[in-house]
């Protein structure tokens, strides 16, 4: 099944754009409240395309990330029993109660590895409002681990140039799924665990 490779190519279009700015701001917020393409998937072409403009890229990504993460924790804190169903409905639940025992244990560490790896942010964003976590350590954990995140990201492909473009392209999908199928064993991982 080819899912990566047009979404790849769909942003590489829209990377060009004199609006591609709004639009890595825009999925880049709603990425760490709801939407399941990570903000990777637009920066990495931006990158490509105007390399000089890789660190305001970069860091226009985490500000806006951060931003999303801000709306997921108010979200946890006031609203958590309305979001519930939502929750248990797309089957984050057992995912979520994990998280929460992760709160407990590790504060704003977890917070800080959530923001890092490729591991769903947004559920870790919406159980640290849920579970009250000061929300200053909690702003800074997620700025901190996604600036260096959409940093390596931005500067590697900015980096490489034109000269990886073709082997980004041809193994998108693999790495597309291997993500995924990370993101899919941390999520299994944590819920034995919980």
């Amino acid at each position: 099944m080819k899912l990566f490779g047009p979404l790849y190519d769909t942003c590489r279009r829209w990377a060009g754009h004199e609006h591609a700015p709004w639009y890595l701001g825009f999925i880049s917020t709603i990425e760490s409240i709801f939407f399941p393409v990570p903000t990777d998937v637009m920066l990495a072409p931006m990158a490509l395309a105007h390399p000089r403009r890789w660190f305001r890229y970069a860091m226009l990504a985490a500000v806006t990330s951060v931003i999303g993460g801000v709306i997921g924790y108010a979200l946890g804190f006031y609203f958590i029993e309305a979001v519930m169903p939502w929750i248990e409905r797309v089957g984050y639940l057992g995912h979520y109660q994990s998280v929460q025992d992760q709160f407990t244990r590790y504060g704003v560490w977890i917070m800080f590895v959530a923001a890092f790896t490729p591991i769903p942010f947004k559920v870790f964003t919406i159980a640290g409002g849920a579970a009250a976590m000061p929300l200053l350590p909690f702003a800074v954990a997620s700025l901190v681990g996604r600036s260096l995140r959409f940093l390596l990201v931005a500067g590697l492909v900015a980096w490489g140039g034109p000269r990886i473009e073709p082997h980004l392209r041809r193994y998108i999908e693999t790495v597309g799924w291997v993500v995924a199928a990370v993101i899919l064993g941390a999520i299994v991982w944590l819920n034995m665990r919980g």
